[in-house]
């Protein structure tokens, strides 16, 4: 099974927890069967390779979300990165001649398209396998996948099929409707469209060749930033008239809100909260090392992060985006492809970041134009080099970067650093990276 996961997010309805770095897929919200959490992303991953422990996944993605991407899913997993935003065409064209030219997928295999995201069980990826290999034998070149409605609901799109038979060839589309006319629609036994679909590899190369002039996977890279934006239903699905769907009637949840995302949380808490016995339908995700008390609530949502705060009825949590984008854009929490960092404090003139790397992984080696760094090591050991000089650092050790200085730190175990900036100019754009000789 050749699957494409699209990821993408503003990460502004699931604030305080999501950011411009760390999208709503990245957060750790569920538990699994040994206690620990993990994120929509890893949960869909690890779905995926339960049904198919051979299955090829890509990640099409910005380029912001790499190192989350590798942070929680680990460096083997494809990703075809996009060097801007220019919705789903292009995106998935760049994919589709990522899986030819580099992962040398043929183009009579046949690639399944879905969003990274969705809360479903496993028989919702044993779908995704059938709706793979239907559209490999299938006179169709495009088989979507339809989701039964269970209520007349006015956010999704609608697939009318030609039969009630599982596989039908599709009458028509219909765009985002009110719910008086989804009742009209839903008699009509149409199917909520998922964004899932499938097609042989190439069929959607031929489409982008059409469309777009490029010679393969590099060239279409290089001129991804002068790409039309597009969706792929506008560019390609709304001039194929061979399409069919296929029935899908099993748990699938679009946890695109605090309102949705807490009715498939499987505890009223994500870290420490605590309840009195007044309290209904509350739930609580705390990333602060600060106990929640919740008193007398009925049907609320409290998320606290090193972001803000977020009290809020559940239902009127689906409103928030409008107040977010007035807030201060500042980064205060994001996974890397090393670990993590989290701010603990932003003055005029400085910076303090807690740096957690994982055991084995390094930051770049890198300098700073426009400021000094000091690390004091909190825990763990491993080395740094400093201006091509190797020192072994442990819990204690502190470290002095003027501006100007290269500098990398290496983790043997997992190595935790109080890393405070001092400048006039702080920005994240200061930064350049080195070749390490050593």
């Amino acid at each position: 099974m050749n699957i494409v996961l699209l990821s993408g997010g503003s990460g502004q309805r699931l604030w305080p927890l999501s950011n411009e770095i760390r999208s709503k897929q990245f957060i750790k919200i569920f538990h699994k069967e040994d206690g620990e959490l993990e994120s929509m992303v890893q949960r869909v991953y690890r779905q995926i390779r339960t049904v198919d422990t051979d299955a090829t996944v890509t990640i099409a993605t910005s380029k912001s979300q790499v190192s989350a991407i590798h942070n929680q899913l680990g460096e083997n997993v494809g990703i075809s990165v996009e060097p801007c935003r220019r919705d789903t065409f292009p995106a998935i064209a760049l994919a589709a001649a990522y899986l030819k030219d580099v992962q040398h997928i043929g183009e009579e295999e046949a690639v399944v398209i879905c969003p990274v995201d969705p809360y479903v069980e496993d028989d919702y990826f044993k779908t995704i396998e059938a709706l793979g290999n239907r559209a490999a034998e299938s006179e169709a070149n495009l088989v979507l996948m339809g989701i039964e409605p269970t209520y007349p609901s006015e956010k999704y799109g609608y697939i009318i099929p030609k039969s009630k038979e599982n596989i039908s060839e599709v009458s028509m589309f219909k765009e985002k409707p009110t719910a008086e006319v989804a009742e009209g629609y839903i008699s009509q036994g149409a199917l909520w469209n998922g964004g899932v679909f499938a097609f042989r590899l190439g069929y959607v190369l031929k489409r982008a060749h059409e469309l777009i002039d490029f010679k393969n996977y590099d060239d279409l890279f290089a001129k991804y930033n002068t790409l039309k934006k597009i969706s792929f239903d506008y560019a390609v699905v709304e001039h194929e008239s061979l399409i069919e769907v296929m029935r899908f009637s099993g748990t699938w949840k679009d946890l695109g809100t605090w309102n949705t995302l807490t009715e498939a949380m499987d505890s009223n808490n994500v870290g420490e909260a605590l309840f009195n016995e007044k309290c209904e339908n509350v739930h609580v995700v705390n990333e602060l090392n600060m106990p929640v008390l919740c008193m007398g609530l009925k049907d609320v949502v409290v998320s606290a992060s090193p972001e803000g705060i977020l009290v809020s009825d559940k239902e009127q949590s689906s409103y928030i985006k409008p107040f977010v984008e007035t807030f201060n854009k500042q980064v205060m929490f994001a996974e890397k492809s090393w670990g993590s960092f989290r701010v603990l404090d932003v003055e005029k003139e400085s910076l303090t970041i807690k740096v957690t790397l994982n055991p084995g992984h390094k930051m770049n080696y890198h300098s700073h134009t426009n400021r000094d760094e000091v690390w004091t090591v909190v825990s763990g050991t491993g080395y740094t080099i400093i201006d091509g000089q190797k020192q072994i650092v442990r819990p204690g050790d502190i470290l002095r970067m003027p501006a100007g200085c290269k500098h990398t730190i290496v983790a043997d175990t997992e190595l935790q650093v109080i890393e405070v900036q001092m400048g006039k100019d702080i920005s994240v754009h200061d930064k350049e990276k080195f070749e390490l000789e050593i």
